[in-house]
């Protein structure tokens, strides 16, 4: 008998369940299936995200659906729009054989016009997110008194997010449900209320102890001086050449600042914040899913709900603020059954966080030194080697260049060929390491440090800082009275700025933008040019007011309406905010 049949699902989700793979229920999915099948017992799972916790109540509720009966039956409610459509993909595969069972995802961000025709055509199982939810209810597009089933997935992030009223709400109105099935990673006092209030002798089914991590997840920290930390980061990045990761920060101007300087030296990456529209989102999620991005960087809010597989790593910019929120953040690796790595970058006084986590999710954390530039250059040649040896040379019309070649490198041998190859691939690296510091030392202190010479180790050509409050002296910042209120984000923005004035990207530095203007640090030889195109412009209706932030340029005959009189300028504040 099949494993999965053994727990009592019927021979259609079997062989969908077989058709992916699937050979052996999970731990979560052979507690929790056999339970939920009876459709009467209310039910708490705890459960690590990657565990197998949506086919652990996805089977049994699409077993227990009747398919002659064309109204919401079931709810599944979670955080985001990316754990909901995650939710609906895998419920669509695991209704492959089964018939007349139609699901439907409603979230914010798309055509609630649209959602609601979906729902009036006959859907048995709404996955929702609370709002939404909550607008279509108030629409009457879907009858709670006819829901028998309601789930509450990632509870413990929903009541983090604020939706608590949401769910009191929901609950409160379906009156007619035989069961509630609440999955959650940790328990904090807010879950165990829902319980306590909602839920009637609910069977409890824990997968490790309350609040553990992974078993999976090797948790790693690096402790650095504060003004190390970006430094510190781009070595791990290094220094793991097959990383396809995740970057935690504790705000978006963090996530954004790391996410440009890190693609200004070669490194495939975006970040995920607030200012995005939902469009531009799924699109950066779309490039991470499909690995056209190695990394993404992240706040815990933005990146909630992502469901990616195949995470190598979550790096820990900052560790958080609530502990808790940790055990989400290392849930994004190790999904499925895979190993994964949660690397946390620290400072010597945050160290007490390390042992409350340790007691926290019952897991040793592993402290280790910052790789050294030696470290990193090894580990790159290494893995560059391997690669090459790995390189599939048997499609390919190579027989007929081999003579020419043969010919070329008649007088060379293979050691010189072999150290122009390292040469044309490894010279960037060891130019920018090569007098690379010893982060792991205790006495150095990042205010009496000299800035390291050499170029950045993707392309070789600017100098990094050691500081990212400190701007280099070859550059100024410029005010420009533009923002995201006039329909800009980050990309369009740079790329208007650049076609306006015929300037280069390599001439900008960081470009902050907020409601109503902006800041654009720039080389110094180029600021004048670029004032001069683009201050005086019309957008939107709107003149472009364009100047240095400290005052410093002003256009050749630079006269206001009135006669020959100098405009009168108006200056923006110099930036209060530090990096953290």
């Amino acid at each position: 008998m099949n494993a999965f049949e053994a727990l009592g699902l019927n021979e259609h989700l079997v062989q969908a369940v077989a058709d992916l793979g699937f050979e052996k229920p999970s731990e979560i999915q052979e507690k929790a299936i056999p339970v939920l099948l009876s459709g009467t017992t209310d039910f708490i799972g705890l459960a690590q995200t990657g565990t197998g916790k949506t086919a652990a109540f996805g089977l049994p509720l699409l077993q227990l659906i009747d398919p002659t009966q064309r109204h919401a039956q079931a709810l599944v409610v979670c955080p985001t729009r990316e754990l909901c459509l995650q939710i609906t993909n895998d419920l669509e595969k695991f209704k492959k054989h089964s018939k007349n069972i139609f699901t439907e995802a409603v979230y914010g961000g798309a055509s609630i016009t649209m959602q609601i025709r979906n729902l009036k055509k006959g859907v048995q199982i709404v996955v929702a997110t609370p709002g939404r939810l909550i607008d279509l209810i108030e629409r009457k597009a879907i009858d709670l008194q006819k829901v028998k089933y309601v789930v509450l997935d990632e509870a413990d992030e929903m009541l983090n997010m604020g939706f608590r009223d949401d769910i009191d709400f929901v609950l409160k109105n379906t009156i007619n449900r035989e069961s509630i099935w609440l999955f959650s990673a940790t328990m904090p006092p807010e879950v165990r209320a829902i319980s306590r209030n909602y839920m009637e002798t609910p069977k409890e089914v824990t997968v490790g102890k309350k609040n553990s991590g992974n078993v999976n997840i090797d948790h790693q920290y690096f402790v650095v001086p504060q003004q190390h930390r970006y430094e510190a980061l781009k070595r791990l990045i290094d220094f793991n050449p097959g990383m396809y990761g995740i970057i935690f920060t504790r705000t978006k101007i963090d996530a954004q600042e790391i996410s440009e300087r890190l693609a200004k030296s070669g490194y495939e990456i975006e970040a995920l914040h607030g200012d995005l529209t939902q469009q531009q989102r799924d699109k950066v999620m779309g490039r991470f899913r499909t690995k056209s991005l190695q990394l993404l960087i992240a706040t815990d809010v933005a990146a909630r709900g992502i469901d990616v597989d195949g995470v190598t790593h979550v790096i820990n910019f900052e560790l958080p603020d609530d502990m808790e929120v940790y055990t989400h953040r290392s849930g994004r690796t190790g999904r499925a059954g895979k190993t994964g790595i949660c690397l946390s970058i620290c400072h010597s006084r945050e160290t007490f966080k390390i042992k409350s986590l340790e007691r926290m999710i019952n897991a040793q954390f592993h402290k280790v030194d910052v790789p050294s530039g030696k470290d990193v250059c090894r580990k790159q040649f290494f893995h560059f080697m391997d690669t090459l040896m790995q390189a599939d040379v048997s499609s390919g019309d190579y027989e007929t260049y081999m003579p020419d070649l043969m010919e070329k490198f008649a007088s060379v041998s293979k050691e010189e060929v072999l150290q122009r190859v390292a040469s044309l691939e490894f010279n960037h690296f060891l130019k920018y390491y090569e007098n690379a510091e010893d982060l792991n030392r205790s006495d150095i202190r990042g205010d009496r440090r000299q800035p390291s010479t050499g170029g950045d180790a993707r392309d070789g050509s600017r100098k990094e800082r050691t500081d990212f409050n400190r701007r280099d002296n070859g550059y100024t910042r410029l005010f420009i009275n533009l923002g995201t209120k006039d329909g800009f984000y980050k990309a369009s923005f740079l790329q208007f700025i650049l076609d306006e004035s015929n300037l280069k990207k390599e001439v900008l530095g960081k470009i902050d933008m907020r409601d109503m203007n902006s800041w654009i640090e720039i080389d110094k030889a180029e600021a004048g040019r670029m004032i001069t195109a683009i201050d005086g412009k019309r957008y939107n209706n709107r003149t472009i007011r364009m100047n240095e932030a400290d005052g410093g340029f002003k256009r050749p005959n630079d006269e206001g309406s009135g006669g020959g009189r100098e405009r009168k300028r108006t200056y923006a504040p110099k930036e209060r905010r530090s990096f953290r």
